[in-house]
């Protein structure tokens, strides 16, 4: 079989004699409920190769067919190149997915924003592609409250999460460092917990401050582009508003959401440094109500039909301000909870029933399993696989994504150069040998785990250009994971998949994305004297 440069690498590729050429006069075809698919492809790769792709009727010669075939499965394609081209796939999602393909055997030129050589001969080799992804979640986090990503830096995440077959994006927006979307029933979460003062540079035992005020959110209506964007590339977007914990930019703009009978909450700002945060918000019916009319208006932003899961953090909430409260020890005592961690659970099982009763699921970090999980509620595995594994034996579905293995925000190598290092060591090598599914989990449990994702944790990350670093080309890497049917880890081919890269990363240059070059970080993509967390060693498989 002749070499495919295909990422991620697909089931099957057969090769023939002769070529299709895509021609100023090549017709696109677009069967039954594929008519987005022809949009995109005519805004994109038409207007970035010069051809215009003008609407051609079933059956014309060397055109470009688009069609759902129900045989297939959903996400499920088949790309058919003689003198024609016949995307088929299995419903629309597939259909885009076999276009992603085409696009990528068109060559870098078909990735940019307009036509750079509008003579060139556009043309790809006589073959069948047949594909289908692994997970049905593959998925990247992307953190926009510790830095704030402007609304067109994260269309555009989209459509690298969509250049790479990845369907899922976990838009964390709200945290202790910012509250980035508008609330218009409480106006003071954007108004005051939308900015700070300053922002620690580097590691929080970093000496250093980036004194400039820093901020943003984004409008309802920039909400509702991002959700119809994320759609028509068939993304599914997972909101997340963190409770209990990492809450203090809420508590910043109101302040009786936070335990006011242990702290003066009315002295408290968005916080500008990183870590565990202390304060967390107060187990009252008052904080309830409030939460609930937040939600009310995301699930409106955020409709069930791209946003089934509402993500409600549930992680890293310190006890120590319930312990000292006597309002929360009240609260302990009338509801007949197991101490502090009872009343975590507490909330996380108010939200997920409120959810439910609104045909929404919620899924949270693993520590929502301390204390018990509603039925129906779905984990974020983060801290290692265990919880995920937990949580698959007791019934729950699962997103694995376990720091030690797929958190971008950690160092790619042990070199000095890496720009303010945290965590492991997490090569492109090692990315690839990732596996979602741990083996200790049983066929049946196995079949809880919906798939996997990336998380990108942006305290270290000032700007586009430093998220690009941390998350490419690993992403190229993990995306690959996520959709192909590799075999076990030791045995994967990343020879191979290096040689696929070569062909990757002119596509990723024409997009434009400042990914780590494999000699290391070029001078410009530096921090030198930033003080980072560099962890020695190989991660604990925990």
């Amino acid at each position: 079989m002749d070499l495919v440069d295909l990422v991620p690498i697909p089931a099957s590729v057969e090769h023939g004699e002769g070529a299709f050429v895509l021609g100023e006069a090549t017709a696109l075809v677009a069967g039954p409920g594929t008519e987005t698919v022809a949009r995109w492809l005519r805004n994109t790769v038409g207007v970035a190769l010069g051809r215009p792709m003008p609407p051609g009727e079933a059956g014309t010669q060397g055109a470009i067919d688009l069609r759902i075939d129900p045989t297939l499965e959903p996400e499920a394609y088949r790309l058919t190149v003689t003198q024609r081209v016949e995307i088929a796939g299995g419903s629309a999602a597939g259909v885009f997915w076999g276009a992603q393909t085409f696009r990528q055997l068109l060559g870098p030129d078909a990735y940019r924003k307009a036509c750079a050589d509008p003579g060139a001969r556009r043309g790809i080799t006589r073959q069948v592609v047949e594909d289908a992804p692994r997970f049905a979640w593959r998925g990247l986090m992307l953190d926009v409250s510790r830095h704030f990503m402007p609304k067109d830096g994260v269309l555009r995440y989209l459509d690298l999460l969509a250049a790479h077959k990845l369907n899922v994006f976990h838009f964390h927006l709200t945290d202790d460092q910012g509250w980035r979307v508008e609330i218009k029933r409480f106006p003071r979460l954007t108004e005051v917990g939308a900015w700070r003062a300053r922002t620690k540079y580097g590691h929080r035992a970093s000496e250093l401050w980036d004194e400039k005020p820093h901020g943003g959110f984004y409008t309802q209506d920039d909400i509702r582009e991002i959700v119809a964007y994320a759609a028509e590339r068939h993304i599914s977007v997972v909101p997340e508003i963190d409770i209990p914990g990492h809450s203090q930019a809420a508590i910043a703009a109101y302040p009786e959401l936070g335990n006011t009978d242990v702290i003066d909450t009315t002295r408290l700002s968005v916080w500008d440094t990183w870590g565990v945060n202390p304060n967390v918000l107060a187990p009252t019916d008052n904080t309830l109500r409030f939460y609930e009319g937040v939600l009310e208006e995301i699930l409106e932003l955020f409709p069930a039909t791209t946003s089934p899961f509402v993500h409600i953090g549930g992680d890293e909430c310190p006890k120590d301000q319930w312990k000292a409260s006597p309002a929360a020890q009240a609260r302990i005592e009338e509801l007949g909870l197991a101490g502090e961690d009872g009343l975590q659970s507490w909330f996380i099982r108010h939200f997920t029933g409120w959810l439910a009763d609104r045909g929404r699921r919620a899924i949270g970090w693993d520590e929502i399993l301390e204390g018990g999980l509603a039925p129906g509620a779905a984990v974020s595995s983060w801290r290692g696989y265990a919880g995920g594994i937990e949580a698959a034996r007791a019934g729950h579905d699962v997103v694995m994504c376990p720091e030690q293995q797929v958190y971008l925000d950690h160092r790619q190598a042990a070199g000095p150069d890496e720009p303010m290092p945290i965590g492991y060591v997490r090569t492109l090598e090692d990315v690839y040998r990732f596996e979602p599914v741990p083996p200790q989990l049983t066929e049946a449990e196995a079949r809880h785990v919906l798939g996997t994702q990336a998380n990108v944790w942006t305290e270290v990350m000032q700007d586009q250009g430093r998220v690009d670093y941390q998350v490419f080309p690993r992403l190229s890497a993990f995306a690959e994971v996520a959709w192909s049917a590799l075999p076990a880890p030791a045995a994967r081919d990343f020879a191979d998949f290096e040689r696929r890269m070569r062909s990757h990363y002119p596509r990723l240059d024409a997009l434009g994305v400042a990914y780590r070059p494999p000699g290391g970080p070029l001078p410009w993509q530096r921090r030198p004297g930033v003080l980072g967390r560099p962890i020695d060693g190989s991660p604990p498989n925990v």
